[in-house]
């Protein structure tokens, strides 16, 4: 059968492409090697780590706050960590029901098996039970995702050496858990855990957590993760993993400028030192696909590789590894195969830390403006002077505005606090139309709201006009 468009992985970059293609009256087939679609984020990433993170969240009120609000809970709380993921696992399963669904909307043929190039027109599916077939089409579109980081010295084995994928089927509470990577998913799955009682150890080699977002992100976030309990082993390194019997593991780590073997032992320890692109057996050479020095498929501007009727989105292509970043390059191939002239700002794809607080931003940070000798002046706003913050307890975390020093342009945004994630999305719009800080300041937010701390770091960015701070 010939296409005009084949996909090749169902995560959100791919099925988004495919939906997007096939709105624009291209016959479209979608490929996914495993036997629900959706990919990484829908699976094993984005949707089963926010379930448990709520999940997570209630709990932790329930014993630290609750009584705060005159709620009395009689009896023992208790946690039943079986019915927590088989929770996760029905959002799961509604979320990649709902993108099947919406495949036989678009009329979008979706077939189940592993994709590799036979030439550049020509795509086998190997599928589950040994046969295969071969799609015929006119353009590809390659988005087939990333995967875990696993040094061979940490010797993974699933069990009690694990990544996120295993993270978030763990049915019993671990009384210890080790986590290499002090980025977004060491984290938000360290905050899964630390709520339910686990002692959470992060051992990081940069001398900060989250070290490509914003400095004063990074502290707030270490300052809320501490009061979780959380200990932090900054500018460390690990030198070797390996399980302890059937029950625990033992990570072997060094200060950095130090040859001091340090131990420590734990139920399980949880690799997050980041992700690679998942381009294995995919047959680019058949094609003449060229990759880049990382291992990520090469793309020019317009995301097409090297050769004219290929492309490649998302994890498996530079830039951030974020599925929103993904969606948007999906339609943007989709569309510029249709004739469209579509374009991504890249500066303005937001980045957020699903911890609690959230931790959220947009645009550069101070430290990349003081590399490239911009101009800047800096507006904060802390929460625990918004009266909505005060209300519900959520008080940790600041707004920081980053502006032009001499056209007031805003250049950066940078939270930490409650709903964060959420609130970035106004600030991304603002710089969608190259706003002012006075513009910010100037636009009328309900009160009482979260956002009105934006509004604030915004006064606070323009002469220091903050008005409650």
């Amino acid at each position: 059968m010939q296409y005009d468009v084949t996909v090749i992985g169902s995560g959100p970059g791919g099925y988004v492409a495919a939906i997007r293609a096939a709105q624009l009256g291209l016959k479209t087939a979608i490929i996914e090697r495993y036997a629900t679609l959706g990919g990484t984020c829908l699976n094993v990433g984005c949707i089963p780590s926010k379930a448990l993170l709520d999940s997570s969240e209630h709990y932790h009120n329930a014993v630290h706050k609750f009584k705060l609000h005159g709620l009395n809970i009689s009896g023992d709380l208790t946690v039943d960590m079986v019915q927590m993921i088989q929770r996760k696992n029905q959002v799961v399963s509604q979320t990649c029901d709902g993108v099947a669904f919406l495949m036989k909307k678009n009329k979008i043929d979706v077939f189940y098996g592993h994709g590799s190039f036979e030439n550049a027109h020509q795509i086998k599916v190997a599928k589950a039970d040994g046969s295969s077939q071969t799609i015929d089409t006119q353009k590809v579109i390659i988005a087939t995702g990333s995967k875990p980081i696993v040094p061979a010295a940490f010797n993974y084995d699933k069990k009690r050496i694990i990544t996120s994928t295993e993270a978030l089927t763990l049915t019993t509470i671990p009384k210890k858990m080790v986590i290499i990577g002090g980025g977004v998913i060491g984290l938000e799955l360290g905050s899964v855990y630390g709520r339910l009682g686990t002692e959470i150890h992060v051992i990081e080699y940069m001398d900060r957590l989250i070290a490509g977002m914003d400095g004063d992100c990074s502290k707030e976030l270490q300052r809320s993760l501490k009061d979780l309990g959380f200990k932090f082993y900054l500018k460390h390194g690990v030198t070797n993993v390996t399980a302890v019997g059937e029950t625990g593991v033992k990570v072997e780590f060094k200060k950095r400028d130090s040859e001091a073997i340090q131990v420590l032992e734990a139920d399980y320890c949880l690799v997050a030192i980041g992700r690679r692109p998942y381009t294995d057996n995919l047959g680019l050479e058949n094609a003449g696909v060229k990759k880049d020095e990382r291992g990520r498929i090469a793309v020019d501007n317009h995301l097409k590789t090297n050769v004219e009727n290929i492309y490649a989105i998302g994890d498996v292509i530079h830039g951030a590894m974020l599925a929103h970043k993904a969606e948007e390059e999906g339609v943007l191939v989709a569309e510029s195969i249709a004739g469209q002239k579509p374009h991504i700002n890249y500066n303005l794809i937001p980045g957020v830390v699903y911890t609690w607080p959230e931790v959220a931003a947009v645009g550069q940070t101070e430290e990349q403006l003081k590399t490239d000798g911009v101009p800047y002046k800096v507006g904060k706003f802390p929460f625990r002077a918004l009266g909505r913050a005060r209300a519900s307890t959520d008080i940790e975390g600041m707004v920081k505005v980053l502006a032009h020093k001499e056209t007031d342009e805003i250049l950066g945004v940078h939270m930490v606090g409650p709903r964060a994630a959420d609130m970035i999305a106004e600030a991304v719009a603002l710089m969608e139309f190259r706003a002012s800080a006075e513009d910010a300041a100037r636009i009328s937010h309900a009160h009482p709201t979260y956002t009105e701390a934006f509004k604030e770091a915004a006064l606070a960015a323009t002469a220091n006009r903050a008005l409650h701070f």
